[in-house]
C-alpha cells in the first residue's frame, strides 16, 4: 500500500478492542437458569476433575457473550495534522453498565464514520466483532449498520483481523497479539496487566481504570502491527496520544 492509499483508506479505518468480564463476580449471583446453563457449557469444558463448574465460572464466563459483557471499548485512529505529520490517537470508553459503554460506541460510529467504517482487531472476526453485536442484542440496542449485516458470513466480512492477516489462509493456529509484537519488536501491552488477570482486576480489585489502560495499550499495539504489516515504520511515542 502506497502512503497515498495508505492515507485515503484509514479515513474510515479504526482499531478496536474490548475487555470483558463474568456478568456476575460469582456464579451464585446468576439468575437459576443461567445457572443450568453454565453448568451444561462448563461441563464441556472442565479438564480437572477436582473443579467444580462454579469455580470455572470467574476464568472463563467472560469468553462468552451469553455469561459475560463488556466493560471496555478500546478505540483507535490515525490522524493527519495540519503539516502533514501522521499521529495515532486513541482513548476508551468504559463503565460498569454495559449498555452505556455499548451506546457511546454506537453513537461514535455512526455519528463520525460512514457505513464504509473498517474495524481493525486482533482476532476480532472471532472474539471482538461477534461479541459486541450479541451483546448490543442482549442490551436491546441496535447494532450499527457500519458495525454487521447479518447476512455475512464469516469469509464475507470486510472488517480487518489482524490475525487473519497474519494466517495467510492458515486455519490451524492461534496467534497472540503479544507475540507478534514481540516479533516484530513493538513495545509490550502487558507489563502491568494481562488478559487473565481482567475479571480479578474488575471485580477483586475493583480498577477499571487499569483496565482501560491496559485496553488502549492494546489498541496501540494494533495499530503498530497494522503498520508493519503494510511496511511502514513504528509510530515513536511523541506521536501517540492517549485521549481521556
Amino acid at each position: 500500500m502506497s502512503p497515498l492509499e495508505f492515507r485515503a483508506f484509514t479515513k474510515q479505518l479504526l482499531f478496536i478492542d474490548i475487555e470483558t468480564v463474568a456478568g456476575k463476580a460469582d456464579f451464585t449471583e446468576l439468575p437459576e437458569r443461567l445457572q443450568k446453563e453454565w453448568i451444561r457449557k462448563a461441563g464441556r469444558l472442565k479438564n480437572d476433575e477436582e473443579r467444580t463448574e462454579a469455580e470455572l465460572y470467574p476464568e472463563r464466563a467472560a469468553i462468552y457473550a451469553e455469561f459475560g459483557k463488556i466493560i471496555v471499548i478500546g478505540l483507535g485512529f490515525f490522524h493527519w495534522d495540519e503539516n502533514d505529520e501522521l499521529t495515532f490517537r486513541v482513548r476508551t470508553f468504559h463503565g460498569h453498565e454495559e449498555a452505556e459503554v455499548l451506546q457511546q460506541f454506537c453513537d461514535l460510529i455512526e455519528k463520525r464514520y460512514s457505513p464504509k467504517l473498517t474495524l481493525c482487531a486482533h482476532n476480532g472476526r472471532e472474539f471482538d466483532y461477534p461479541y459486541l453485536c450479541r451483546r448490543l442484542m442482549v442490551q436491546g440496542l441496535k447494532i450499527p449498520k457500519p458495525l454487521w449485516n447479518p447476512n455475512w458470513k464469516r469469509y464475507d466480512n470486510p472488517h480487518l483481523d489482524t490475525m487473519e492477516l497474519w494466517k495467510f489462509g492458515d486455519y490451524k493456529n492461534f496467534t497472540s497479539l503479544e507475540l507478534l509484537a514481540a516479533l516484530f519488536e513493538i513495545p509490550s501491552s502487558k507489563e502491568n496487566l494481562s488478559g487473565d488477570q481482567v475479571n480479578a482486576t474488575y471485580y477483586q480489585q475493583n480498577d477499571l481504570t487499569a483496565i482501560a489502560e491496559y485496553c488502549r495499550e492494546d489498541v496501540v499495539v494494533l495499530a503498530q502491527l497494522y503498520l508493519r504489516f503494510n511496511r511502514f515504520p513504528l509510530l515513536p511515542e511523541e506521536q501517540i496520544f492517549r485521549l481521556a
